[in-house]
């Protein structure tokens, strides 16, 4: 209890918040009855709220600000709370912790991407361009999993093309345990009114499910994300439409406007960024900095310079951590098959039907019904297709547009003979608008609904759009249909299909074979159409003999039947064969093939690539193999062999080192591909046609892969280069300071058990949850109500390797983040956050330890950048020892785990100890002053010096920028006033160019003024979180005799020899190994080999005559998550002297102990371990 005179700043209260203690640090008397007090939490939150003297009653004093921590709290809940407090604050002690946290195995490019690129950019504004395959799901999902562990991002937003946003959703939730929701209608509905994306913190969007609503995209702009990630954000594109820089602006492009605006750190991510135009480059860029990019682009005024913005990293360049190239060989193949006198004859009629009928077509768009002229059109177009597709799909194509047309036929003539006047077989209205590039250009943004619908329509205008506009037009055409049906039958009754032949050659080739690991070879062929995927599948399941070894998947196939059969292709050795239309294959990773055959080739150049990627991309281990069908002395396939042949050469002649020449140049730009093959089916018989056709191929592909070289000099800065040597030396050290997986089972168990719930072991590394006690349900829900725990897990584990081991369901991966171990935390941090300030006594039984009792600390840090609303710039946890000189040291890890509590008969000496006028004073003061010296001060300088480096950077940029733009305008404006002097009025008047130049100008100096404060970085005061009072063992023992310094001394002897002997022997064995600090927990000596693969060895001395010694829980844990890496070296010192000395490794020494957050030391059997032990090795 306590009144408002006994308020006083620096005191720690509890009931002010519920379940929590805060710290006073100002109040105001208002008048007797009332106080303003001034508070802020342990997280470093601050508030204010009046008091009265009722409710000063309520509240409690926890501690006095001047007197030391009584050092009385249980141990064991000491170090349960100071676990849960730093796996909380994982991502602040563990340099990659959401690597270690995510079912992920993340390559060096990724990594850098990830912590070099996005991470100490704040706030980020950045363009990941590396090539299809990448990865950059992954990357993105590490950023935003790294920034949710760090407290930084409590709201997050996807936009993402219509097909990709339930992929990004499994990815999310399945890789990285974030549990972001797919926006849809039924959220506007239920928000009645309300704004629906501030009701929603994790959110999915479609991007043109929003850019195309106004409503929608208002709403979007009164919500503040902290960060938003766009993928395939090419789609947003702007234009300039006139020399004096007006922009036409997509509305994709004003939803990247809006985001940019709306976001504290905004990503864009697609592996297309420049199409070929400079200026349309730029202008997207200004998504990210509207400044640096001001104003059309204009050679020898401006400058393209990304540097700080944007990485790329083509598929050529990425590597593994062993330095082999991370994509496997490419080779592609081009069957060229005969058509039999059969499939010639029909291959004729129709191209000749086809031909008359778009001459027809286009006399019909000609005389103004240009819908109609277009859809008859693609109707032909794909007729055409279909001929070169399969016997089926002309056959079945034929049969329904006969059927369909005479259905109308009927219609026409019923009308007739009523006297009614009738409409054409196909009014406009009648029917969806198409053309080829609909076709074509279906994209990622369309769902499985409305692909489905699409074919539907597609097949309505095919078996429907007709040149016919009379009965008697009618008539002929059905009767021209009748012919070619009568010789499609006959070639698809003659089973005379050459094209099969040739596939089935492939498939007997390539099927009957394994692989060099034993499996079974796989094989995807994609079609265009569905019959021919119908066609093929009877035919492959009559070849191989089994229905079950062939999979479709079409546009139409819903997404849980599509997951199903990408799962069953995968994993089951039986299903060889994946038969998938273009719809299909979006989003599709099947890296489990490494065979493809294009049965039919695309009319756009890019889908090649796309269907390569399907296979070609991160986890292909195999040389990957693609065929490419086409028919000889047809009009298309020759096109398409000189395509090929083309690239081919191209290929040979930069020895296969670039992949993608037509999905990622500019090549096609004087025409598109499909109009060429449209070309050659109308006048391809033409010897000049011929001509001309092959000319514009041969230099289409060499223009592309010129652009594609001379882009990647041109924007040098913008393709990256992977250090392997530094990437791996990070991860390594990232290793050591990682939050293993041992300490989160360990915290887990006991966490969770105390708190009623119940875990049994099952498999190895493998536990069932039965009960999830209330208490934590209830807290899971509190911190997320998007992320509810549920009752019982039927598997968990918290080693990535054993989520889905071979032939066991998956398990539930418990790591920073998941809701049931932050419920756990949350409410251990409750119960028990008290009892860091407290303080306990620990006892160090190392055979190493110090001589003196010291004090340990746990001290969170802060920088802040005032300019972003203070946001952390770092965040930062150390484990201070103060030892009673004065000297301040830093181990690697929290040295409580390395310590016990102590036993019942040491307490009258630790009492003894703790009367000792050193361990009865408040020492916070002085480890916040070191905190500052050497721990902010150091790192704000190191940030400082970066922060201004970036905006330098950026300034030159931005000033060069915007000054060029400002001096362009003020000359027009001149040019202008001179003009309209002789009374030359212009469409832009001069006042309006001064106006635009006096805007510029305002805008850089608002920008500068914003570039100078962004260098401003302040430290917050230091916060000690918790404090624990560390005795040796030895002080104790010798507490009475007087001998400490003599036992101390001896085993420090015995421990010298011990490590000599392990380095000698480390570097026997070519390695170089690096003596650990004394204080150093978990392992005392780490030794790299030569191909910078760290292994960690704890080392124990023998002297004669002892049968034991001892390991603490904190060394069992470290060497259990090292797994092969963990050598426990023992050694035998011997009387004789240290060439008598005897050494023995012993792999996999702690296997056999389960998981426990205890403070309690093993002694264990020497000669047990000894007999397991072996050679150094």
């Amino acid at each position: 209890m306590m009144g408002l005179d006994a308020l006083r700043p620096g005191q720690r209260i509890r009931g002010l918040m519920p379940g929590k203690s805060v710290t006073l640090i100002g109040l105001e008397h208002i008048d007797d009855s009332l106080v303003e007090i001034f508070y802020k939490d342990d997280d470093g939150n601050r508030g204010e709220r009046a008091i009265t003297p009722e409710e000063a009653e309520q509240l409690e004093a926890v501690a006095d600000p001047d007197t030391a921590p009584a050092f009385d709290a249980d141990p064991d809940e000491f170090r349960l709370a100071a676990e849960a407090l730093r796996i909380k604050y994982a991502a602040l002690y563990d340099p990659m912790a959401a690597v270690n946290s995510s079912d992920v195995d993340p390559l060096p490019h990724q990594i850098r991407a990830v912590y070099e690129e996005l991470l100490p950019r704040v706030p980020l504004r950045f363009l990941l361009a590396d090539d299809p395959g990448a990865g950059k799901t992954i990357m993105a999902g590490l950023y935003l999993k790294e920034l949710i562990l760090r407290s930084d991002c409590e709201r997050a937003i996807v936009v993402a093309p219509g097909g990709l946003v339930e992929q990004w959703r499994e990815e999310l939730s399945q890789k990285f345990d974030l549990h972001f929701e797919v926006f849809n209608r039924h959220m506007v509905d239920a928000a009645h009114g309300r704004n629906v994306f501030a009701e929603h913190p994790y959110l999915i969007v479609r991007m043109d499910q929003v850019s195309r609503n106004e409503d929608l995209r208002e709403q979007l702009g009164e919500v503040s994300w902290d960060v938003a990630i766009v993928d395939e954000a090419h789609r947003m594109s702007a234009h300039y439409s006139s020399w004096a820089g007006d922009v036409e602006e997509t509305k994709r492009f004003k939803l990247g406007k809006l985001l940019s605006e709306t976001a504290h750190n905004f990503l864009l991510m697609t592996a297309t960024p420049h199409a070929g135009k400079e200026e349309d480059f730029q202008l997207f860029m200004s998504l990210l900095d509207r400044d640096r990019f001001a104003g059309k682009f204009r050679h020898g005024i401006h400058r393209t310079n990304t540097d700080g913005l944007m990485r790329r990293m083509v598929k050529e360049d990425l590597l593994t951590f062993e330095g082999k190239s991370l994509f496997p060989e490419r080779r592609a193949y081009t069957v060229h098959y005969d058509l039999s006198d059969a499939e010639r004859e029909l291959y004729e009629e129709v191209t000749d039907y086809v031909r008359t009928e778009m001459g027809r077509a286009e006399r019909i768009a000609q005389e103004g019904d240009k819908k109609r002229g277009n859809n008859v059109g693609f109707a032909l177009t794909v007729l055409q297709r279909r001929l070169a597709s399969s016997p089926e799909a002309i056959l079945k194509s034929l049969e329904r547009r006969q059927h369909r047309l005479e259905d109308r036929l009927r219609e026409m003539q019923r009308l007739h003979e009523t006297g009614r006047s009738y409409p054409p077989p196909t009014p406009s209205h009648q029917l969806p608008s198409f053309s080829v590039e609909d076709f074509e250009d279906l994209d990622e943004e369309a769902t499985e609904e409305e692909r489905a619908e699409f074919e539907e329509q597609m097949d309505q205008v095919v078996d429907l759009a007709t040149a016919a506009q009379t009965i008697p037009e009618l008539r002929a055409e059905i009767s021209i249909l009748e012919d070619l049906i009568r010789t499609a039958r006959r070639v698809r009754h003659q089973d005379e299909d050459k094209k099969w032949v040739e596939l089935r050659a492939i498939l007997d080739e390539q099927l009957l074979v394994h692989n060099d690991s034993g499996k079974a070879r796989k094989i995807i062929i994609f079609t265009e159409h569905r019959d021919t995927l119908d066609y093929l599948r009877q035919k492959i399941a009559a070849q191989l003999g089994r229905a079950d070894a062939v999979l479709t998947i079409h546009g139409g196939t819903p997404r849980e039947e599509r997951k199903a059969a990408r799962e069953h292709f995968t994993h089951n050795p039986d299903a060889v064969v994946l038969l998938a239309t273009d719809a299909a294959g979006e989003g599709l990773n099947l890296q489990r093939a490494h065979l493809m055959v294009n049965y039919d080739l695309p009319w756009n150049p890019n889908r090649i690539e796309q269907r390569f990627g399907r296979i070609h991309r991160i986890g292909q281990r195999e040389v990957c193999h693609l065929w490419n069908m086409v028919a000889k002395d047809t009009r298309e396939g020759d096109v398409f062999a000189r395509l090929l042949t083309k690239i081919a050469e191209m290929d040979k002649a930069y020895n296969g080192n670039l992949f993608n020449v037509l999905g990622e140049s500019d090549a096609f730009q004087e025409q598109s591909l499909r109009d060429l093959l449209i070309q050659a089916v109308r006048y391809g018989d033409q010897p000049e046609t011929k001509a001309q056709l092959e000319r514009i191929i041969d230099t289409s592909v060499a223009h592309g892969l010129e652009e594609m070289v001379a882009e990647r000099a041109l924007h040098a800065e913008m393709f990256s280069s992977i250090d392997l040597e530094e990437v791996r030396a990070r991860m390594e050290k990232a290793r050591e300071r990682r939050l293993q997986p041992g300490y989160i089972a360990a915290f887990f168990m006991s966490a969770f058990t105390r708190l009623g719930g119940r875990i049994r072991r099952r498999e190895q590394h493998r536990y069932q949850i039965t009960q999830v006690p209330q208490r934590v349900v209830d807290t899971a829900r509190r911190l997320n109500r998007w992320a509810p725990v549920a009752e019982k897990y039927e598997r968990v584990t918290f080693e990535q390797a054993a989520v889905h081991p071979e032939g066991q369901q998956q398990a539930a991966l418990i790591a920073p983040g998941h809701p049931l171990l932050q419920a756990a935390i949350e409410a251990t941090i409750e119960d028990l956050g008290e009892v860091l300030r407290q303080g306990t006594v620990l006892v160090d039984r190392r055979s190493n330890q110090a001589a003196a009792p010291a004090l340990m600390f746990s001290v969170e840090q802060r920088i802040e950048q005032p300019a972003t609303d203070s946001r952390p710039v770092s965040h930062h946890f150390d484990y201070p020892v103060l030892e009673q000189d004065g000297t301040v040291t830093v181990p690697s890890a929290p040295p409580y785990l390395d310590f016990d509590r102590p036993d019942d008969a040491e307490q009258h000496q630790i009492t003894q100890i703790m009367g000792n006028d050193w361990m009865r004073q408040n020492h916070e003061k002085t480890i916040r002053s070191w905190a500052y010296r050497e721990g902010l001060q150091p790192r704000m300088e190191e940030l400082r010096i970066r922060v201004e480096a970036e905006t330098a950077r950026t300034r030159e940029q931005v000033n060069q920028r915007l000054l060029a733009e400002i001096n362009y305008w003020d000359r027009e404006s001149m040019r202008l006033e001179t003009q309209e002097r002789d009374g030359n009025i212009g469409r832009i008047r001069a006042e309006t160019a001064r106006k635009r130049a006096q805007d510029l100008e305002d805008r850089l100096n608002r920008r500068l003024e914003e570039l100078d404060a962004a260098t401003h970085l302040v430290a917050a005061p230091a916060v000690i979180r918790g404090s624990a009072l560390i005795v040796p063992s030895n002080v104790i023992a010798a507490a009475h005799s007087g001998e400490a310094q003599t036992f101390a001394r001896h085993t420090e002897e015995v421990e010298r020899r011990a490590v000599e002997a392990v380095m000698a022997a480390e570097r026997a064995l070519g390695r170089h190994p690096e003596e650990m600090a004394r204080n150093n927990p978990g392992y005392d000596i780490r030794s790299t080999d030569a191909s910078g693969r760290v292994h960690y060895i704890e080392v124990k001395g023998r002297i004669q005559g002892s049968d034991t010694f001892t390991i603490t829980a904190n060394e069992v844990t470290f060497a259990q998550t090292q797994g092969e890496r963990h050598r426990l070296a023992l050694v035998e010192v011997s009387a004789d002297g240290p060439q008598h000395d005897r050494l023995r490794y012993v792999l996999d020494a702690f296997n056999h102990f389960e998981p426990a957050a205890t403070t309690r030391s093993i002694n264990e059997e020497w000669q047990d371990y000894w007999t397991k032990g072996g050679p150094p090795q």
